[in-house]
Order: structure tokens, then C-alpha cells, then sequence
């Protein structure tokens, strides 16, 4: 599945509950979020920006890597595809990214029975 290319914001769903249930309210934005993917192969950079703010991992499908929270911790888990999604397990969500209609869909999951499911739809541009 090619993920390769730049997207910016188009919707969301469940974003302030999303940030609340992770203890992220404050970083709340009006901005719109652009995501750069750089893929080679099974290799990822996954870059998400704001004005005066910068989050990315680089990865690797199929393997244990590190990567970094919203935050800046850093935490070791699996990346794994299926069905063409990118699946990876963060410490307090799980995340999944898919192309559907040339526009990168991503899904952050809160466990528990009071989940948040957060959505973003992202146009490339």
C-alpha cells in the first residue's frame, strides 16, 4: 500500500475527547494539521506539523521499533500491516492509518469501556 505523500487536515471526529482521555486537553488546535509520509519499501518517516510544533517517527513495518509519543516519551512496539492498514500499538492508544479515495484516514483508539475513537480524514496536498 503506497502511503507516500503529504496530507493536510480535512476532518476529525472526537478530537477533545480524544486529548482529554490521554491528559492532552491543553494542546488543543485550531490549526490544521499537515502529515508527511516518506516510504521506501516497508521503511516510514511519518512526520505530523503544526506552526511552532513537530512530531515524527520513523519506522519500519514488521518489526519492533522505537518510537515517540505525542509528548516526546519514547516506547518500543510493533508495527504491523494488514489489509493495508498500518497498525501500531502507542502506550495509551492504539493507532491505525489507511488510504481509502487517495486520502489518509487515521484512527486513534482509547482502551476501556469508555474508548474514544478518534477520527481524522486527511487530503493529500
Amino acid at each position: 500500500m503506497a502511503f507516500a505523500g503529504k496530507y493536510e487536515l480535512e476532518s476529525q471526529e472526537n478530537y477533545e475527547e480524544f486529548l482529554e482521555a490521554i491528559g492532552l486537553l491543553h494542546a488543543k488546535t485550531d490549526y490544521k494539521v499537515v502529515t508527511e509520509v516518506v516510504q521506501d519499501g516497508m521503511d516510514f518517516t511519518w512526520t505530523q506539523t503544526i506552526p511552532n510544533w513537530t512530531w515524527s517517527n520513523k519506522f519500519t513495518v514488521g518489526q519492533e521499533c522505537e518510537l515517540q509519543t505525542m509528548t516526546g516519551s519514547k516506547f518500543k512496539g510493533p508495527v504491523t500491516m494488514e489489509g493495508g492498514k498500518i497498525s501500531i500499538p502507542f502506550p495509551q492508544y492504539h493507532f491505525t492509518a489507511e488510504i481509502s479515495e487517495d486520502k489518509l484516514i487515521m484512527y486513534c483508539i482509547t482502551p476501556g469501556e469508555r474508548g474514544v475513537v478518534f477520527k481524522r480524514v486527511n487530503k493529500r496536498i
